[in-house]
Protein backbone atom coordinates (compact mmCIF):
# COMPACT_ATOMS: atom_id res chain seq x y z
CA UNK A 1 0.00 0.00 0.00
CA UNK A 2 2.79 2.62 1.02
CA UNK A 3 4.88 2.31 -2.68
CA UNK A 4 6.77 5.91 -1.89
CA UNK A 5 9.67 5.66 0.52
CA UNK A 6 10.71 8.02 3.03
CA UNK A 7 12.65 11.02 1.91
CA UNK A 8 15.46 11.83 4.07
CA UNK A 9 17.15 15.40 4.44
CA UNK A 10 21.16 15.15 3.58
CA UNK A 11 23.47 16.23 6.14
CA UNK A 12 25.44 19.53 5.41
CA UNK A 13 29.39 19.31 4.36
CA UNK A 14 32.01 21.01 5.68
CA UNK A 15 34.96 20.86 3.61
CA UNK A 16 34.70 16.82 2.18
CA UNK A 17 33.88 18.84 -1.04
CA UNK A 18 37.36 20.91 -2.01
CA UNK A 19 39.47 17.01 -1.36
CA UNK A 20 37.56 15.90 -4.16
CA UNK A 21 37.55 18.21 -6.22
CA UNK A 22 41.09 18.47 -6.13
CA UNK A 23 41.26 14.54 -6.77
CA UNK A 24 39.48 15.21 -9.65
CA UNK A 25 41.18 17.95 -10.98
CA UNK A 26 44.70 16.31 -10.37
CA UNK A 27 44.28 13.80 -13.62
CA UNK A 28 43.47 17.12 -15.88
CA UNK A 29 46.48 18.57 -14.75
CA UNK A 30 48.67 15.64 -15.18
CA UNK A 31 47.23 15.57 -18.72
CA UNK A 32 48.10 18.97 -19.36
CA UNK A 33 51.70 18.28 -17.91
CA UNK A 34 52.52 15.85 -20.32
CA UNK A 35 51.37 16.99 -23.27
CA UNK A 36 52.95 20.22 -22.31
CA UNK A 37 57.11 18.41 -21.81
CA UNK A 38 56.31 16.04 -24.61
CA UNK A 39 54.36 18.10 -27.60
CA UNK A 40 54.13 21.65 -26.99
CA UNK A 41 57.67 22.33 -25.45
CA UNK A 42 59.52 20.35 -27.96
CA UNK A 43 57.56 22.33 -30.85
CA UNK A 44 58.23 25.75 -29.07
CA UNK A 45 61.89 24.53 -29.47
CA UNK A 46 61.73 23.81 -33.09
CA UNK A 47 59.91 26.89 -33.96
CA UNK A 48 62.64 29.35 -32.10
CA UNK A 49 65.59 27.50 -33.81
CA UNK A 50 63.91 27.86 -37.14
CA UNK A 51 63.08 31.24 -36.86
CA UNK A 52 66.74 31.81 -35.85
CA UNK A 53 68.17 29.99 -39.07
CA UNK A 54 65.91 31.55 -41.55
CA UNK A 55 67.22 35.17 -39.92
CA UNK A 56 70.88 34.08 -40.42
CA UNK A 57 70.88 33.28 -44.38
CA UNK A 58 72.87 35.28 -46.09
CA UNK A 59 74.11 35.78 -49.83
CA UNK A 60 76.35 32.07 -51.28
CA UNK A 61 74.44 29.72 -48.54
CA UNK A 62 73.07 26.86 -50.00
CA UNK A 63 69.48 25.59 -49.28
CA UNK A 64 67.33 22.93 -49.64
CA UNK A 65 63.17 24.21 -49.65
CA UNK A 66 60.14 22.28 -48.92
CA UNK A 67 59.37 21.44 -51.79
CA UNK A 68 62.67 19.72 -52.54
CA UNK A 69 64.64 21.90 -54.55
CA UNK A 70 67.82 22.63 -54.18
CA UNK A 71 69.84 25.97 -54.75
CA UNK A 72 72.38 29.04 -53.60
CA UNK A 73 70.95 32.38 -51.97
CA UNK A 74 71.93 35.30 -55.13
CA UNK A 75 69.92 38.27 -53.40
CA UNK A 76 67.61 38.02 -50.24
CA UNK A 77 65.04 41.03 -49.08
CA UNK A 78 63.46 41.16 -45.45
CA UNK A 79 60.65 38.42 -46.72
CA UNK A 80 61.88 37.07 -50.20
CA UNK A 81 65.45 35.67 -51.10
CA UNK A 82 66.41 34.88 -54.82
CA UNK A 83 67.79 31.34 -55.30
CA UNK A 84 69.69 30.16 -57.95
CA UNK A 85 68.98 26.79 -59.00
CA UNK A 86 70.58 25.98 -61.87
CA UNK A 87 73.07 27.20 -64.87
CA UNK A 88 72.17 27.29 -68.57
CA UNK A 89 74.60 28.14 -71.17
CA UNK A 90 76.01 30.58 -69.06
CA UNK A 91 73.37 31.89 -67.59
CA UNK A 92 71.59 31.40 -64.40
CA UNK A 93 68.12 30.08 -63.34
CA UNK A 94 66.51 31.49 -60.52
CA UNK A 95 63.45 31.30 -58.66
CA UNK A 96 62.13 34.08 -56.38
CA UNK A 97 60.47 32.68 -53.31
CA UNK A 98 59.81 33.45 -49.21
CA UNK A 99 61.99 32.69 -46.90
CA UNK A 100 59.51 30.79 -45.13
CA UNK A 101 59.93 28.16 -47.87
CA UNK A 102 63.63 27.31 -46.95
CA UNK A 103 63.39 24.23 -45.13
CA UNK A 104 67.44 24.25 -43.87
CA UNK A 105 70.39 25.58 -44.75
CA UNK A 106 73.12 22.99 -46.34
CA UNK A 107 76.51 22.27 -45.58
CA UNK A 108 78.84 24.49 -48.06
CA UNK A 109 79.60 23.08 -51.33
CA UNK A 110 76.94 20.05 -51.27
CA UNK A 111 75.32 21.14 -54.71
CA UNK A 112 78.32 19.94 -56.49
CA UNK A 113 77.61 16.32 -54.52
CA UNK A 114 74.79 16.22 -56.70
Amino acid sequence: MFFISDAFAQTASTGGDMAGFLGSLLPLILIFAVFWFFLIRPQQKQQKERVKMMSELAKGDEILTIGGIVGRIVDLGEEYLVVQIATVKDERVTLMMPRTAVQKALPKNTIKSF
